[in-house]
């Protein structure tokens, strides 16, 4: 790798030939692996040897110069300003004098452990993260994040090793609450929800968020359910129903890695620090006070032409700080949800699916997946079987389910609630240590053999419970 001191161009030689990338922005497009949305932005290697040539180049890189060139002018975008200013130097200094495919080789390596992997996320820029992820095979994304533990609380404790937790996503085209309850009812019967019931209102206004959730902290108090609910209405809407005395658990908000992108969502970095302060007033939570969910996914900055011409998968981990500086409770990446254009096929949205986990993880957020894909996509439910069991052998902390896999109100094809239950039976996965005991006092669950009941049996048992007639 060859650095000019005028123009910054970065190069590599590959097989006789030369290859000059202008700038870090360009080396860190060109290396990435190929999908659809950088090809539509131009911002793709023009083939395959550019983008090996591309990752020689990167793996060369100091670590320090992702602290000295923003890919994103300081001046101009709040997410730069937050990742520069709270950059940790001392969780750095262990990574100081490497390169790109130094930091890769000691994150494969068995000195990196639990702890030492805990220690330096404070160090690590996102920037940093989607730089050595372009250099890692699937197998090393996955090798390295199953050593990662982010763990979080709030009724419940989600993040630890052996455990996958599950988002019980209920929604309802017209968000009739006897639908959404009896969606509520089918997932919990599968071990669903632990990582929260969250429901994506077809309406979203305030009035419809506050019935839902009125209606989800009625089931959850009556039946003493340790698991929070959340409304996934747009964080104003949430600060206005707890300014009214709503039953808020968790303050949901998309987010995205650049000020304009944010700004496209309707939101600031000080809404989203307001959120977080009204929703901690609130003190709902029994064991913690992680009080925020964040969505995001490979695309969202494209779409809104507020990229800045950085390629997707790192403006994606840039939305990874945006989130850790909240301290959430959960954050999922959508993965397949934004559409072909930017994630074109299985195999592309398989790859931005362990990207997206390694690179939160390695920052110290804890990760989840949506693992889903639109029906206008090259892709299909094998595609998320395996992405599916990937992400579970690589530890994300939870993963989504709604009845059949398919979302009537969304449109959009994901997991089902049995999905979740054959991903923890095929992987030897557990759900959220308090939540297994309420399943297992339900006769749902059965923590000696780690197995959850045959729903037709749970369906009996839970109804007799709670006084419902078959």
């Amino acid at each position: 790798m060859q650095t000019g001191v005028k123009d910054l161009a970065y190069s590599a030689t590959l097989a006789g030939q030369r290859f000059v990338f202008r700038d870090l922005k360009h080396v860190m497009a060109c290396a990435s692996p190929l999908r659809s949305g950088d090809a539509l932005a131009g911002l793709a290697a023009s083939n395959a040897t550019e983008r090996v040539a591309a990752r020689l180049a990167l793996a060369d890189l100091p670590l320090g110069l992702f602290l000295s060139e923003t890919l994103i002018p300081y001046e101009q975008d709040d997410v730069t300003r937050l990742i520069v200013d709270t950059h940790d130097p001392k969780a750095f200094a262990p990574l100081a004098s490497m390169t790109v495919g130094a930091f890769r080789d000691r994150l494969l390596s068995h000195d990196a452990d639990t702890v030492w992997l805990a220690s330096i996320a404070p160090g690590v820029t996102p920037e940093m993260a989607a730089a050595v992820s372009k250099i890692m095979r699937n197998q090393d994304l996955i090798a390295v994040s199953r050593k990662i533990e982010v763990v979080t609380r709030f009724r419940n404790t989600i993040g630890q090793k052996g455990v996958l937790a599950s988002r019980l996503q209920p929604n309802h085209p017209t968000d009739d609450l006897k639908g959404i309850a009896i969606s509520t009812l089918d997932g919990l019967l599968y071990g669903c929800g632990d990582a929260v019931i969250g429901i994506n209102p077809a309406t979203d206004n305030v009035e419809t968020g506050r019935a839902l959730l009125d209606m989800l902290d009625t089931l959850r108090s009556d039946y003493d359910i340790p698991t929070q609910s959340c409304v996934l209405t747009h964080v104003t809407n949430t600060i206005e129903i707890i300014n009214r005395g709503g039953p808020v658990d968790l303050v949901f908000q998309s987010i995205a890695g650049t000020q304009k992108a944010n700004e496209g969502f309707g939101v600031t970095l000080d809404i989203l620090s307001e959120a977080h302060d009204a929703a901690q007033s609130l003190r709902r939570g029994t064991i913690g006070d992680n009080v925020m969910y964040f969505e995001t996914g490979q695309g969202a900055a494209l779409s809104a032409d507020a990229h800045h011409g950085v390629d997707q998968q790192t403006v994606e981990a840039r939305a990874y700080a945006v989130a850790r500086a909240y301290r959430p409770l959960l954050v999922n990446t959508v993965v397949g949800f934004i559409g072909p254009e930017y994630l074109y096929d299985g195999k592309q949205i398989i790859r931005a699916g362990l990207e997206d986990h390694f690179c939160a993880k390695l920052l110290g957020v804890p990760m989840g997946c949506d693992v889903c894909y639109t029906n206008h996509a090259e892709a299909d439910q094998d595609d998320m079987d395996a992405l599916m069991l990937l992400l579970g052998t690589a530890g994300a902390t939870f993963l989504i389910g709604v009845p059949g896999a398919d979302d009537v109100m969304l449109n959009y094809q994901s997991l089902a609630f049995n999905d979740i239950l054959t991903t923890r039976s095929l992987l030897g996965l557990k759900p959220a240590p308090e939540f297994a005991q309420w399943l297992e006092r339900m006769g749902l669950y059965d923590q000696a053999s780690a197995r959850a009941l045959t729903p037709p049996l749970a369906q009996t048992r839970l109804a007799t419970m709670i006084g419902w007639q078959s």
